[in-house]
């Protein structure tokens, strides 16, 4: 049976989504064509051979409508007789671009294929794509929930309540989140995954959200993010925790990988870094939302026929520190084994690209330091998740 390899995987810096962040005067098609020009020009394949290109992202709309992908494949110079298409699975839409263009290699439908995503947070603010007014769920979904859904920030606080996570906990973990980004950064560990960009402000190469200095002390004096009357009404567990510090920032970036078979690989030339051993996809309860990342680890280490114990690296979504910290509670993972590099709370999210920018950093990740077995999941709205092992050659 075929297999899928992943032989190149690259990233931009990541910039703070807002006016005037590093990244914000580029526009989100050229974000993501600077990404595919430097993963084809790493990997050295012709991009006439490239069969798809399938991009993840999430607020598909003004800037990022009419098929993102397929735009920035054409501004990145390449030929048109490449299609792409743009998916959109919320915060895990390049995960699921992975999944989706592994899946193809094993079946045979595809020899060559790039997965990727980006998100241009300061130029396509989040929830852009639904207008004041508009209902996104329709008569159905209010019928099915009467009390109403939540938005992520109060799943978060619910996530918290239910865990018994208390705020020193949350802030003590985001902390170090920071702190493992700026080891990783003084070590160089970033500097093979990232494409520095050009802008006219200057040559982007750091990842802007990251804060050195980040101190408990610090994280303590912010206000709850979310806290809300009507929310406090109908949940009086919850006690309003979550901060911008514990919480992923706002984001502008982009990240792709080239996927191919083995057998491909090697004749073309190609160093595969790691092996897309297995995928998982699961729902779960859509008021939590964002606990799916539990039953999806469950779900892939079973089809992989794994056990915790053999994971070298996780790579887990920062959306939330409660997520996190929730997960780790659930699975019973060694958390010196998680998110080793910093995760999203100070690298950043920008959502469709934040799925193939884990995993860039994943696979760069397990060379460095020689991991066999590595597994990334990520928490979505509407409570969904991703989960895929990786396996090193």
């Amino acid at each position: 049976m075929r297999d899928a390899v992943i032989v190149e995987a690259v990233r931009t810096p990541i910039g703070k989504g807002k006016p005037g962040g590093a990244l914000s005067g580029v526009h989100p098609v050229d974000l993501l064509a600077h990404t595919l020009r430097a993963l084809i020009e790493r990997s050295g394949v012709d991009p006439a051979q490239v069969d798809d290109v399938i991009g993840g992202c999430v607020d598909q709309v003004a800037e990022q409508a009419m098929n993102t992908t397929r735009y920035a494949w054409l501004a990145a110079g390449f030929p048109d007789t490449v299609p792409a298409v743009t998916v959109d699975r919320q915060c895990g839409s390049s995960q699921q671009a992975v999944h989706f263009a592994a899946q193809g290699v094993i079946a045979g439908a595809y020899d060559l294929v790039v997965a990727c995503g980006v998100e241009s947070m300061s130029r396509v603010p989040m929830w852009s794509n639904v207008p004041p007014g508009a209902d996104p769920f329709g008569p159905g979904v209010a019928a099915r929930f009467p009390d109403g859904l939540v938005p992520q920030g109060v799943s978060a606080e619910l996530i918290a309540a239910k865990y018994s996570l208390g705020r020193e906990a949350m802030d003590l973990f985001a902390v170090g989140s920071h702190a493992k980004a700026v080891a990783a950064r003084q070590a160089g560990a970033f500097d093979a995954e990232t494409a520095p960009v050009r802008t006219e402000g200057g040559t982007v190469r750091l990842d802007e959200s990251v804060r050195p200095a980040t101190t408990p002390e610090a994280l303590a004096g912010l206000r709850p993010a979310f806290e809300d009357p009507g929310f406090a009404a109908r949940f009086p567990q919850i006690e309003w925790s979550v901060t911008a510090g514990n919480s992923s920032p706002v984001n502008d970036g982009a990240s792709a990988v080239l996927i191919t078979s083995s057998e491909t690989a090697a004749r073309l030339g190609l160093r595969p870094l790691a092996r897309l051993h297995s995928f998982a996809a699961t729902g779960s309860d859509p008021l939590l939302m964002l606990t799916g990342i539990v039953p999806a680890t469950e779900k892939v280490l079973r089809r992989a026929g794994l056990g915790l114990a053999d994971i070298d690296l996780f790579e887990v979504n920062e959306a939330f520190a409660a997520v996190v910290l929730a997960w780790l509670q659930e699975t019973g993972a060694d958390p010196e084994r998680v998110n080793v590099n910093g995760g999203a709370i100070a690298l950043g999210h920008p959502l469709g690209a934040s799925g193939t920018r884990l995993m860039t950093t994943l696979v760069h990740a397990m060379r460095q330091r020689g991991a066999r077995w590595a597994l990334q999941t990520m928490c979505e709205a509407g409570g969904l998740a991703n989960a895929t092992i990786l396996e090193a050659l």
